[in-house]
């Protein structure tokens, strides 16, 4: 190929052309000059200069792939070239421009997709020292692309994805369809959203879908997929489909099945079967081959998914001469004494769904866009388990070159994220040495490949295809044609009804049946059926995923008792963690967030992307219960308020702090979280010991006494749990007895309550060994307790047995053990704000026992002469 590079430079005096491959026409010259200019944002933003990757379509059908960057200076024009002098600094910029030749349905070999060469490091930035560019045998190679990055993109994203992939077919097929507007701070996210685009399109599709990164006036931009920054959206009324984090709604419902399949696929991180189905014969749009293949590959999908590849398979097997229609298949029934259907249970979740389900199969390893291969040479675009027409490879090999070589399947060399499209042809940029190595993985193994050209019947004969289609008519024992789950009917008798039943509805029996009685359902004839019919296989896993999300603890009884496991390649993070946590009971004193933590890692998904893995897990590992305060603040702390409201734990953190006892810390600590994140949802027999925790906080932060025990006493009268108002009440006291001091306000209320349990912790606080030490080395502290404890002797009966008993009890047994100089020191503490006070401490330290004994009885005998 030859592809005539141009480049374009500009700034505030001017912009032009600075060098140019010689042979480039002029109308091309002057129909790219708007395409290449950039204009930079009013303010710099903070995660830099945005840079502008675009594709044009021209006039005469060709297309100009370019890069433009700020670059805050100016430029010299080449001779020839540019309309003025070169620019000042500040606001300047270059465009690297490549000119693809051809119209669009041009025959040729397939080529990587323009947007592969985001990050590319063959695009310059200043123009090239040397004379003219020469002409590049191909695109920019990709530059290395973040893994990491794009999984969390694709998980953050999980719930517009369909609604995008829906308008983004939309826009290829549809002249008049609204242009979708890609609203993000950094132009790297928009570029991931169009890897995400053309990767689901058909191959010649997404060669042609126009797009730019960036641009400062979108409404000015001649591309469908528009990238622009949060304060560039255009106020206008226009036919815009927004999307991005800085521009999306709430998503909505999303009509378009394919769409719907496809998200899911993104979102397990499988997007290699985006080049399977390419190969497949049927409509490029068309959900069922897609969904055959996720169902294959272990991805949970929607039930309206799961139907209509289940159809697909069946009409697919006929038209290749392999298996009739799914209602002539021999498969597992459940027998005698299994129910035929499962009653909803508590908790019990529904199969996934676009949203829910499909979310709950990402990856933090997701493979990026480069997956989005397809055509003749696409290494590891073999068939997946099963799920194809007839005379296809066998489902075994089929997945295991797909896992032997995800690079090969990207045609890229250590850069798959990238590439989207990389065809494995030895022209593709990065992918010789891949695409060697796929072509001769293909020659070597044709069961494992689609027929080469993607003809159905590129492998007649194939054993292996045969019995893994659906209908199995060679192998009744192994398809389970006669004995169902637990009974012993006759292989005659059970096929008919087995042929009655809807493929969906016979696994969503099956699944059932194992989950509630694993050791009766689980026999020699169902273990070799879903072992032979990887179909069927799918979609029981499928199932038994949802179940196991409503009941983890069946999940793990499941695998405890049974010799069911997964492959690796099965996305099923519920089931997978049951399995964990069956395979590796944990110690009684191990750190269970540790344990948690296994078990989520253990799911292959991101728990952003789907929440309920975080309360399958939760619910393995505390069996239901709450988890202590502590645990539940580092859980907490760890994974985010937002994923606990979605996976709906945070119930359980709630819990954990209500309950907790009176001396637990953490639980004041973890409170205050839980109102702040989750203060409208929590039921009113938990928010008073929620408050009562966080005034325990408030308290020992240094929070005024008084206004602390008013709330304690109201708080406490609505919680139902005693150890928050005990901690509360134990708070108080502390507060009250602080070394700055008593509260006046504080002790007048105390004095007053005549609540029993607040007093009795005021009692225990005042006996307390550090009560006592600040006693004993503050002669300060020494009157002020005297002045607390001697004051109000006219409020009620339980503050006069409270003082008494401190002043008598704890008081003046610790005075007559102290020094006269600190007593006296006391005493003068007093004089400075109550002389009267004062006197009457002197006079009630010297009196002696006998002397309130003589007192006493003196008051008791009736004087002569009265």
């Amino acid at each position: 190929m030859n592809l005539p590079q141009l480049h374009y430079a500009g700034g505030p005096e001017g912009s032009g052309f600075t060098s140019v491959t010689p042979g480039v026409g002029g109308e091309l010259l002057r129909e790219a000059e708007p395409l290449l200019r950039y204009e930079p944002p009013l303010r710099a933003p903070s995660a830099g200069f945005p840079e502008a990757l675009s594709l044009s379509v021209l006039s005469d059908g060709s297309r100009l792939l370019s890069r433009a960057v700020h670059t805050g200076a100016g430029f010299d024009f080449d001779s020839g070239y540019g309309g003025g002098p070169g620019a000042g600094a500040g606001d300047g910029f270059h465009a690297h421009a490549v000119h693809l030749p051809g119209a669009a349905g041009a025959a040729g070999p397939a080529r990587p997709l323009p947007v592969t060469a985001w990050g590319s490091a063959q695009w310059e930035e200043r123009t090239p020292a040397g004379g003219p560019p020469p002409p590049l045998e191909r695109i920019p190679a990709p530059g290395r692309h973040d893994r990491a990055a794009l999984a969390a993109f694709v998980a953050d994203r999980g719930p517009w994805l369909a609604g995008f992939f829906a308008d983004v077919r939309r826009a290829v097929e549809e002249p008049d369809a609204p242009r979708l507007l890609l609203v993000e701070e950094d132009s790297a996210a928009v570029a991931r959203w169009v890897m995400l685009a053309c990767g689901v399109l058909p191959h010649q599709r997404g060669q042609w879908l126009t797009f730019t990164t960036y641009a400062r006036r979108p409404l000015l931009a001649p591309q469908r997929l528009v990238g622009v920054l949060p304060g560039d959206v255009p106020a206008e009324p226009w036919p815009w489909r927004v999307y991005g984090a800085a521009g999306a709604g709430v998503p909505g419902e999303c009509a378009d099945l394919w769409a719907r399949t496809a998200s899911a696929v993104w979102l397990a991180a499988r997007p290699e079967l985006f080049a399977q189905v390419r190969r497949l014969p049927a409509e490029p749009y068309a959900a069922g081959p897609l969904a055959s293949l996720a169902l294959a590959a272990g991805i949970p999908l929607e039930p309206a998914a799961r139907e209509t590849a289940a159809e697909w398979d069946g009409t697919a097997g006929a038209g290749s001469g392999g298996a009739g229609p799914a209602g002539a298949i021999s498969v597992p029934m459940p027998g005698a004494g299994t129910p035929a259907a499962e009653p909803p249970g508590p908790g019990a979740s529904p199969a996934p769904g676009p949203a829910a389900g499909a979310a709950g199969t990402a990856r933090a390893g997701t493979e990026a866009a480069g997956a989005a291969t397809a055509g003749p040479g696409a290494a590891g675009a073999a068939g997946a388990g099963g799920i194809r027409p007839a005379g296809t490879g066998s489902a075994p090999e089929a997945a295991a070159g797909n896992r032997a070589a995800p690079d090969a399947a990207l045609g890229n060399q250590g850069t798959p994220d990238a590439t989207l499209g990389n065809q494995g042809t030895p022209d593709a940029t990065l992918g010789d040495r891949a695409a060697r190595e796929a072509a001769a993985g293909d020659r070597a193994a044709p069961d494992a490949t689609l027929g080469n050209q993607g003809t159905p019947d590129a492998t007649p004969g194939d054993r292996a295809a045969r019995e893994a289609t659906l209908g199995n008519q060679g192998t009744p024992d192994a398809a389970l044609g006669g004995q169902g789950v637990g009974g012993s009917a006759s292989a005659p008798e059970a096929a008919p009804a087995a042929g009655r039943e809807a493929l969906p509805d016979v696994a969503r029996r099956l699944a059932h049946a194992l989950i509630t009685d694993p050791d009766r359902a689980y026999g020699p004839r169902e273990r070799d059926s879903l072992a032979e019919l990887p179909v069927l296989r799918a979609l029981v896993l499928d199932r038994l995923d949802a179940l196991a999300a409503g009941d983890p603890a069946a999940g793990a009884r499941l695998f405890g008792r049974t010799g069911l496991r997964l492959g690796a390649a099965e996305a099923l993070p519920h089931l997978r963690m049951c399995a964990r946590a069956a395979q590796a009971r944990p110690e009684a004193d191990a750190d269970r967030v540790l344990v948690l933590e296994a078990l989520l890692r253990e799911s292959g998904v991101s728990l952003y992307a789907e929440p309920l893995v975080l309360r399958t897990g939760m619910r393995l590992v505390w069996a239901g219960n709450p988890p202590e305060a502590a645990e539940a603040g580092l859980v907490l702390a760890t994974t985010g308020a937002a994923v606990h409201r979605d996976a709906g734990t945070w119930e359980l953190l709630a819990r954990a702090a209500a309950a907790a006892p009176a001396g637990d810390g953490a639980a004041a600590d973890l409170a205050p979280e839980l109102l702040r994140h989750f203060g409208a949802e929590l039921p009113d027999g938990q928010r008073p010991a929620l408050l009562l925790w966080e005034l325990v906080r408030d308290l020992r932060a240094g929070g005024p006494a008084g206004d602390g025990l008013r709330r304690a006493l109201e708080l406490g009268a609505l919680s139902p749990e005693p150890g928050a108002r005990e901690a509360a009440y134990a708070a108080v006291a502390e507060r009250l007895l602080a070394p700055d001091g008593p509260d006046g306000a504080g002790l007048r209320a105390l004095a007053g309550c005549e609540d029993p349990e607040l007093l009795a912790a005021y009692r225990q606080a005042a006996r307390s060994a550090p009560v006592a030490e600040r006693l004993r080395s503050d002669p300060g502290h020494l009157a002020s307790c005297y002045a607390a404890w001697s004051a109000q002797p006219q409020a009620g009966p339980l503050w006069r047995e409270t003082r008494t008993e401190l002043l008598e009890g704890v008081l003046r047994p610790l005075v007559r053990e102290l020094p006269a100089a600190h007593l006296a020191a006391a005493g003068r503490e007093l004089a400075r704000h109550d002389g009267h006070r004062a006197r009457e401490f002197n006079a009630w330290r010297r009196t002696s026992a006998a002397d309130r004994l003589r007192g006493a009885l003196r008051g008791l005998i009736p004087r002569s002469g009265r």
